[in-house]
């Protein structure tokens, strides 16, 4: 269980979080989330007078025999989505090599897309993975309730240590009955997703947010280290001072690398890497985003 010590340190960081991302939502980012991510539908809006050029399909032919002149019906995009934050609590997520953890970040993404959801009025909801479904939230509005999806992420103890999102997968299926929009964000240190990956896929809009550490792309050259997969807790002696050892750990990361972006290609996933190098902004990543899925959108 947590002291009294870290629960304050949690409830600081949580507060540090809310105003650091509630601020840069809505200074640069909640406009182009807007842009970037539609709603379900359309609603009619209002009724005007046709203009030359209008579609002919959009002519209410009610109204136009009704007043003898051509009119036609306004409709406005339905904004409102649902919105699932699915979060990768294993035990991989507590390492960080510099700063932060990568759960801490996973938090600060997570707050960043979901106060930019709230601002476009739309609902937020929160699924905490392991290797099994740890925690799930149904979506809703307001900041009280952000602010407890924030909470729920940095006190998350988990019963798995295993990063598998399959269960995660598993629940959009059943569970979650409205195409959402879903941002997964993940180490994605695990097997290949699998056939429910694929059925989640089709069903909602998924989005991979991987979050790296900087000693993770490159092994460190620091002499002979025990290293220990926080995960399995299986312990590895290695010569981090051989350029054997390196290059190997560095070919055998870009292949695994490579690997994982294929499998979201073929799922059609857009992938986002935000590294925990303190030195990084996750911004540019972020805005690169928002910019793609627009183009997608109106293209």
């Amino acid at each position: 269980m947590y002291n009294q010590e870290d629960i304050t340190e949690l409830l600081r960081e949580v507060r540090k979080i809310e105003v650091l991302t509630r601020g840069l939502v809505r200074q640069r980012l909640a406009g182009e989330y807007h842009s970037s991510f539609k709603g379900q539908g359309i609603d009619f809006d209002d009724l005007r007078a046709y203009q030359p050029g209008d579609e002919v399909r959009s002519i209410d032919w009610n109204t136009t025999a009704r007043l003898g002149e051509p009119f036609i019906k306004k409709f406005v995009e339905e904004r409102e989505l649902s919105v699932f934050l699915a979060i990768d609590v294993s035990a991989s997520g507590n390492y960080g090599s510099l700063d932060h953890s990568k759960r801490r970040l996973a938090a600060t993404i997570a707050a960043v897309f979901a106060f930019s959801a709230l601002q476009n009025q739309d609902k937020v909801g929160l699924i905490l993975f392991s290797d099994e479904v740890e925690l799930f939230i149904p979506p809703k509005k307001g900041s009280p309730h952000a602010l407890r999806l924030i909470r729920e992420i940095l006190f998350c103890r988990p019963e798995g240590r295993r990063t598998d999102p399959s269960a995660a997968f598993d629940l959009l299926v059943k569970n979650v009955k409205r195409r959402s929009l879903v941002f997964m964000i993940s180490d994605f240190i695990c097997d290949d997703f699998g056939e429910k990956a694929r059925a989640a896929s089709v069903k909602h809009d998924i989005v991979a947010v991987q979050v790296v550490d900087p000693a993770e792309l490159d092994l460190p050259h620091a002499g002979r280290l025990r290293l220990e997969d926080p995960e399995t807790g299986e312990q590895f002696r290695v010569n981090t001072s051989s350029p054997r050892v390196r290059a190997a750990y560095e070919a055998n990361r870009r292949k695994w690398q490579l690997a994982l972006d294929r499998d979201l290609r073929k799922l059609s996933i857009d992938r986002v890497e935000i590294s925990t190098d303190p030195e990084v902004s996750y911004l540019p990543a972020i805005h690169a985003l928002f910019k793609k899925r627009e183009a997608r959108r109106t293209a």
